[in-house]
């Protein structure tokens, strides 16, 4: 099949021909140096020649740290490969490859005391290279250029546990680098089963992928399964997804393709992987108490808290500080999560709590039961924003659902 690419502008033509030359003394070691090949890092700094080589060299250490070039030998460890919620099962109608991401059995915490951070992403990067082999493998086979990749993401399930911080800059890092080293292969990211909570998930992912990634998300609504339909055959769908495939003994899950992962086993936990850096540090005096207050603006926002202690454990609590009356001296609290005391000495706690209303929050942490002990504490606490953009497609997703042809809403600018 020819490596040659048509529909470019001559301008395009002479910058293609002009990124060749640039890049000569690095083909021999490129994964590929075919014209599309090139053409994604052309098209990724919108064909600025100088930004394109960069981000392509930076991109040839990048491969070199991972070892990518013998990646595909490496095997994750048992614990990765078992409970890692991902799979690659069928092609869409253009003969791409989809990749499933099952957010229910995502247990990132379970996965972050068994095994390092840095596994983790080697597993995506792992996965992302098996992918672009099967694109070369559909296009010998189908006799035209395969190069970019079906995602689909079922958000069913997604949780306050999903918003678990070090678990969060894990996908953070992962989507830095994909962006940074696999530029122009999503076709599409498809969120089906999409909660009230995916605004807010979304909206710590959006700043870590580019606005032309925005656009390709596409969230469907009630009628998902459809509307998957439209981008997916009968026969290459799993039947619980909508379509007609199945393992050979008959699971309409089809669980020999896709990962449904699940709570990682504590057998499983090695050691702390996880390094919490605070933001702030003090001291809960004995018999006493700290709080610290957190205005929320709107509803729908996410308190997020880690915290550990030295000296012993602590109690927490968190309360809502209502509007003083006219004749109200006080604001008063109410409370919204109960008092529980933690052995965050022993292990640091996190929580989240989403905010049905606005108001100040206040964070209690509370030594009242300690006559003789101080105890030293280290927190971080943060408000977690939802997606307007994304919120929006939701609800009209849900709309749409109820209507006899909906359409598909992208989430990005229109």
């Amino acid at each position: 099949m020819s490596g040659q690419v048509g529909d470019l502008s001559p301008s395009q033509e002479r910058a293609l021909a002009q990124f060749r030359e640039n890049v000569q003394d690095i083909l021999a070691v490129l994964p590929s140096t075919d014209d599309y090949f090139l053409l994604r890092w052309l098209r990724a700094r919108s064909f600025d020649l100088k930004k394109s080589e960069a981000m392509l060299r930076k991109h040839m250490k990048f491969r070199k740290q991972q070892d990518l070039d013998n990646i595909l030998a490496w095997q994750p460890s048992e614990v990765v490969r078992l409970y890692e919620p991902s799979g690659f099962c069928g092609h869409d109608r253009e003969g791409s490859p989809v990749w499933y991401h099952i957010i229910r059995g995502l247990d990132l915490k379970g996965l972050l005391l068994s095994v390092s951070k840095q596994e983790l992403l080697r597993f995506n990067f792992w996965s992302l290279e098996l992918l672009l082999r099967d694109c070369e493998q559909q296009s010998q086979k189908l006799g035209k250029k395969v190069e970019k990749i079906s995602t689909v993401f079922d958000f069913e399930g997604l949780s306050l546990r999903h918003l678990w911080k070090p678990g969060v800059e894990l996908v953070q890092e992962f989507f830095s680098a994909l962006e940074a080293n696999y530029p122009e292969i999503l076709k599409n990211l498809i969120i089906v089963k999409a909660p009230k909570l995916f605004p807010v998930a979304f909206n710590l992912i959006k700043p870590y992928i580019t606005e032309e990634t925005r656009r390709k998300v596409l969230i469907l609504g009630g009628n998902w399964k459809q509307e998957l339909l439209k981008f997916i055959s009968p026969d290459q769908l799993p039947v619980e997804f909508g379509g007609t495939m199945t393992d050979p003994d008959g699971n309409p899950k089809c669980l020999t393709k896709i990962n449904y992962g699940g709570d990682v086993p504590q057998h499983y936990f090695l050691r702390n992987h996880v390094r919490v850096q605070y933001d702030h540090q003090a001291t809960v005096g004995r018999g006493s108490s700290l709080q610290v207050d957190n205005e929320i603006l709107f509803p729908g926002c996410v308190l997020r808290w880690q915290f550990a202690s030295d000296g012993g454990d602590i109690g927490f609590r968190v309360f809502l500080k209502t509007k003083m009356g006219e004749r109200q001296r006080a604001a008063e609290m109410t409370e919204v999560l109960a008092s529980q005391r933690y052995n965050a000495h022993m292990v640091p706690e996190d929580g989240s709590l989403t905010c049905t209303e606005a108001g100040v929050y206040v964070l209690r942490f509370d030594n009242t039961y300690s006559l003789i002990h101080p105890k030293h504490i280290s927190y971080t606490v943060e408000v977690l924003l939802p997606d307007q953009t994304s919120l929006e497609k939701i609800e009209n997703s849900r709309q749409a659902s109820r209507l006899p042809h909906p359409p598909l809403w992208p989430l990005g600018p229109q």
